[in-house]
């Protein structure tokens, strides 16, 4: 805690999820398990990617930044979350803002990561004769830098705006980590700049991505539909279906996150963040890969060449 005569916070208490006590421990294995999980699904898949000349196409160069940033997502999260479950959690305001920067960094990523992602799926479908030109490297390439540049300056904005605050009122953060709304419910400052920077920021970075994914499907969809043989229609659901699930548990969640009612309680939000902060990035790779014939051709030969020396 603060001292009374100090005007300024210079660290902060993670409330945690919960606070029955009885629920502590068992909380803290099952999350444990969750972030093992994805560690070693999503840094799985990235060594299969990697080491397999075979999946370095468009949709698995997407697929590896997905992983990647899952990976870091997880560890940006979960661990701090875990200490919550077994000891007081004590963040400095240093720790605070790097996680918060680095948490809406990943967000943004993972928007316009599953974007690309929807756009490939269009190019490949749609305008397959002119797929190796519209998704060759060197687009994919200034693609991903692009999602980097557009994550990067969306954590600036949030971050800037968050250092101009001065919190005295109170170092409670009711959540499981350093997110935006927590904080400005601590601050003893006007918090006017950083709302209209959240609702520009997330407006944007949740409307731009949403509006070209749907855009992407329905086209998808018409083409999909205008196939004469059921064998390439299936084949076509086949390759969007992974993909869908995925966009559908990230936007899902974070629409019933953003889009409650303002009565909802804090306790509603920390529930509904679960689903797209630490499940997401473990049911990635399982989504990806549970139907996918060539990871599994992929791991068989890694697996193969590891017997084999």
């Amino acid at each position: 805690m603060a001292s009374e005569n100090d005007s300024s916070v210079k660290e902060f208490i993670l409330l945690g999820l919960i606070q029955q006590p009885e629920l502590q421990l068992p909380l803290f294995f099952l999350f444990l398990a969750i972030y093992v999980v994805s560690m070693v699904g999503n840094l799985g898949l990235i060594i299969l990617i990697v080491l397999n000349p075979h999946l370095h196409t468009p949709m698995y160069y997407f697929l590896f930044n997905l992983s990647l940033t899952d990976l870091c997502y997880s560890s940006v999260i979960t661990p701090k979350m875990l200490v919550s479950f077994v000891k007081q959690n004590i963040i400095s305001h240093a720790e605070c803002m790097t996680q918060l920067f680095f948490f809406c960094f990943f967000v943004i990523d993972e928007c316009y990561i599953l974007t690309a992602m929807a756009y490939d799926r269009y190019a490949a479908i749609c305008k397959p004769l002119l797929y190796q030109i519209t998704m060759s490297y060197k687009v994919c390439h200034l693609m991903v830098m692009g999602v980097y540049v557009i994550g990067f300056v969306g954590a600036m904005a949030h971050i800037v705006c968050m250092l101009r605050l001065t919190f005295c009122d109170g170092n409670i953060i009711n959540h499981y980590v350093c997110d935006i709304l927590p904080l400005l419910k601590l601050s003893c400052t006007s918090t006017a700049i950083n709302e209209i920077v959240v609702f520009i920021v997330v407006g944007v970075n949740v409307t731009v991505p949403s509006l070209a994914i749907f855009i992407s499907y329905t086209l998808i969809l018409s083409n999909i539909l205008g196939i004469r043989s059921a064998e390439g229609r299936s084949k076509a659901f086949s390759t969007c279906g992974s993909h869908v699930i995925a966009v559908s548990l990230f936007f899902g969640a974070a629409a019933f996150m953003y889009l409650k009612p303002s009565s909802a309680s804090m306790d509603e939000d920390k529930i509904s963040t679960i689903f797209y902060t630490i499940v997401g990035p473990m049911l990635n790779p399982v989504i990806y890969s549970v139907r996918n014939k060539d990871v599994h051709i992929a791991l068989r030969k890694t697996i193969r060449k590891t017997m084999l020396t």
